[in-house]
C-alpha cells in the first residue's frame, strides 16, 4: 500500500512547481506517525524508492515531449557531422543547465540525504520559494520562447536549479521561477524546466540503480519497479493538466497551494508553543 501512495504522490508533484521531494518526505513522516505498517527500510533504501517513483516520472515527460525529445537526438546527431541545428542548440542548452545541479548534488550527497530530509526545513521553504515563484510569474515579462534560451538566461536557471537539493525548494518550481523572471512564456518556462529533469532524474536513478545492485534486494527491487510504473502513470497525467493550464492561466494556485501546506505543516510542528504564544 505505501508504494502505491508514494508512486501517487511522486507522480502528481513531480512537474508541478510544488516540490515533489518535500512531498516524499512528508509521506514518510505521516506513515510514521500514523503507524502504517510499513516495511523498516532504511533511509537509503527509502531513497532508492523515491528515485524509482522518479524514474517513472522520467518516462513520462520522455513521451509528452516526445517531439522536443527526437529534434534534439537529430540535432545532436547532425552535430557529430559538424552541422548546427536549433536541436543541437537545445540539447546543449539542457547538458549546460544541469551542470551546476551535478557538481553541487555530488559534493552535497550526503548532507541532503540526511540532514535536509526534515519537515520544518520542508515547511519553510514551501512557502518561501512559493511567494519567489508568485513574485517571478508577476514581475516576470511573457516576451520569450524556448527558441529564445541564450548562454546567460540557461546559466541562471541551471543555477537556480541547486537550490532544489533543499526538500520543499521544488526542482521544477525554481526553475520555472528562474525561466519567468528571465522573461519566458509560462508554458516555455515549464517545458524548458521539464527537459531540464531528463539528465537530473537519470543521474539519480543510475546512482540508485547500483546502490540497489549492491544490496541485492529481490522485493527492493520489485517495488522500485511497481513505484516506477505507477508514478509514470500519475506524472503523464498531472504534465497534461499542468501545460493545458499555463496556456491561459498563471502559477498562481500552485503558491495559494504551497503557502497553505507550509503553513499547516509549520502549525502542526509548532502547535503547542503557537497556542501560548497567542495565550490559548
Amino acid at each position: 500500500m505505501h508504494i502505491l501512495v508514494l508512486a501517487i504522490v511522486q507522480g502528481i508533484t513531480e512537474f508541478l512547481p510544488i516540490s515533489s521531494s518535500g512531498h516524499l518526505v512528508l509521506v514518510w513522516q505521516a506513515f510514521d506517525i500514523a503507524g502504517w505498517q510499513v516495511p523498516e527500510e532504511s533511509q537509503g533504501e527509502r531513497l532508492i524508492l523515491d528515485v524509482a517513483a522518479h524514474l517513472g516520472t522520467l518516462f513520462a515527460v520522455l513521451l509528452y515531449f516526445r517531439a522536443d525529445v527526437a529534434r534534439m537526438t537529430m540535432g545532436l546527431a547532425k552535430a557529430f557531422i559538424g552541422q548546427r541545428s536549433p536541436g543541437a542548440d537545445l540539447a546543449f542548452y539542457v547538458v549546460l543547465g544541469t551542470l551546476p545541479l551535478v557538481v553541487v548534488g555530488f559534493l552535497m550527497k550526503d548532507l541532503v540525504v540526511t540532514s535536509l530530509r526534515n519537515p520544518t526545513i520542508v515547511a519553510s521553504t514551501t512557502i518561501g520559494f512559493g511567494l519567489l515563484l508568485y513574485a517571478g510569474d508577476r514581475i516576470g515579462m511573457t516576451v520569450r520562447r524556448i527558441e529564445h534560451l541564450g548562454f546567460g538566461s540557461v546559466m541562471l536557471i541551471g543555477c537556480a536549479q541547486i537550490l532544489a537539493l533543499v526538500p520543499g525548494t521544488s526542482r521544477s518550481g525554481i526553475t520555472m521561477t528562474a525561466a519567468r523572471f528571465c522573461g519566458f512564456e509560462r508554458t516555455d518556462a515549464a517545458r524548458f524546466s521539464m527537459l531540464l529533469a531528463v539528465p537530473a532524474i537519470l543521474g539519480a536513478a543510475t546512482l540508485a540503480g547500483y546502490d540497489l545492485y549492491q544490496m541485492g534486494s529481490l522485493q527492493l527491487g520489485l517495488d522500485a519497479a511497481i513505484a516506477a510504473v505507477l508514478s509514470f502513470v500519475a506524472a503523464l497525467v498531472a504534465i497534461s493538466v499542468m501545460m493545458n493550464w499555463l496556456s491561459h492561466a498563471t502559477f498562481t494556485p500552485f503558491v495559494v497551494y504551497r503557502i497553505a501546506l507550509g503553513g499547516a505543516l509549520l502549525y502542526l510542528l509548532y502547535e503547542e508553543w503557537i497556542l501560548d504564544l497567542f495565550g490559548f
